[in-house]
Parts: structure tokens; sequence; C-alpha cells
């Protein structure tokens, strides 16, 4: 069976359009027209995927993404306006996995949801991505994709903790955010925005203090570091 495919979109074209292409592509779809019909659909049979407008009448997709992310970290690609930059990285803020804008090609989406959800089951650097990953309190099971730090499990997205794993699996070394973008997302071009606002999103949640962060380095002018904190296997 395909993967189970939320679709939510207040447009009856839009969800039209995606639901026919989504299940010619063998992904069984489910569709919502506003926010809280989502997080209903949601709570009751969890999906495999969500893809979530952005602009939705009552509960935006920004506070859907948000109350989405407190308890869950079902994977979300995002539906965002053309050329509204700070509309993606709101959303990618919020958690979004990934976003297209609109108006956009049925097929372009078909492949980030593919992209999506390979990434999902199938962690960065999968031929080495057996068994753990540590760097003192922080641990990350690569097999169950669980993360804990000092004994408390985070909720990471499916990029967070794709990120996260790249980074302690490369300690004290230099990444470029275009190299990132490569090695984590799979992309060969791309917004490099993304990267930065989930480098921001993953400090809030390891780093004691996400302003002055001592495991997750800027190295100015050239792109990210991760700074081992103790001992790293």
């Amino acid at each position: 069976m395909g993967a189970r495919v939320l679709v939510v979109d207040d447009d009856l074209t839009v969800r039209d359009v995606m639901e026919r292409y989504l299940t010619h592509a063998g992904y069984r779809v489910e569709v919502r027209g506003d926010g809280e019909a989502a997080l209903a659909a949601i709570q009751a049979d969890p999906p495999d995927l969500v893809v979530l407008d952005l602009m939705l009448p009552g509960l935006d997709g920004l506070e859907v993404c948000r109350q989405l992310r407190a308890k869950s970290s079902i994977p979300v690609i995002m539906l965002t306006a053309l050329g509204e930059e700070e509309d993606r990285v709101l959303g990618l803020e919020t958690g979004a996995d990934d976003y297209v804008t609109k108006p956009f090609s049925p097929r372009e989406l078909v492949l980030r949801i593919g992209s999506v959800l390979r990434r999902t089951a199938v962690p960065a650097d999968a031929d080495k991505a057996s068994g753990t990953v540590a760097d003192g309190d922080l641990t990350l099971d690569l097999d169950a994709r669980r993360a804990v730090l000092a004994g408390r499990e985070l909720v990471l997205t499916t990029r967070e903790f794709d990120l996260l794993a790249f980074f302690l699996k490369h300690p004290g070394q230099v990444h470029r955010r275009p190299e990132l973008l490569e090695q984590v997302w799979g992309w060969s071009f791309g917004d490099q925005s993304t990267v930065t606002v989930h480098v921001r999103r993953l400090r809030e949640k390891i780093e004691t203090d996400p302003v002055h962060p001592r495991r997750l380095s800027t190295v100015w002018g050239v792109g990210y570091r991760y700074d081992p904190q103790g001992t790293t296997s």
C-alpha cells in the first residue's frame, strides 16, 4: 500500500488536482479544506505526510503546523505564495520539512513528497546509518530515529534529525550551505535559507543558549561546524 498523504487546501480545484496526481503516483490521499478539519483528521488517523497550504480559513497553515509540531514529527510540506520569502521562512521556522511555491507543478509536488518520505524511511548517509551517534549527553538512535538530550527525548522533524545526524557524523568539519543542501536534502540547487532556518531551529533544541551556541557554530562567510562537547561515536 502506498503512503497516506493528507492534502489541506481551501481551493477545491487545487485539492482535486493534487488528489488526482498523487493517487496516480500510488499514494493514498485524503483531503481537507480548513485547519480545524485537518487537525481532527490527523488526530483520528495520522497520515504519513501532510501537504499544508499556508493560507487557510480559520486556523491558518502556520498555526496548524505549530499545533502539529507540539505533538508529532509527521513530515509537512508547506504550500506558499510565489516569491514570498518571508512566508517560506516562517513555514520552515514553524516546523515544515519542505515547501512548494504556488503556482506549482503537480509533478514537482509528487517529487518533493517522494523525497521527504524517502528521508523519513532512510536517513542521510544510509550506508552508515545503523546504530547510534553520540556527543556527551546527546545521543541519536539512527535506526529508531530518536534523539535524546540529557535524558529528554527531542521532538525533531525529518530534516532536523537528518541535519543533526550529519553534523554528528562529521564533527569539527565546516560545511557550506550548498553542501548541506546536497548531502542532507538531496538537492543539487535550492533556497539556501532553508539550511539557515533549520540550523536555527536545531540550536533552539540542542543548545543551552541558542544565541551563543557551543555545539553548532557559525563559521562566518563559510558555513557551519559541529563542535563536540563530549565523546562522539
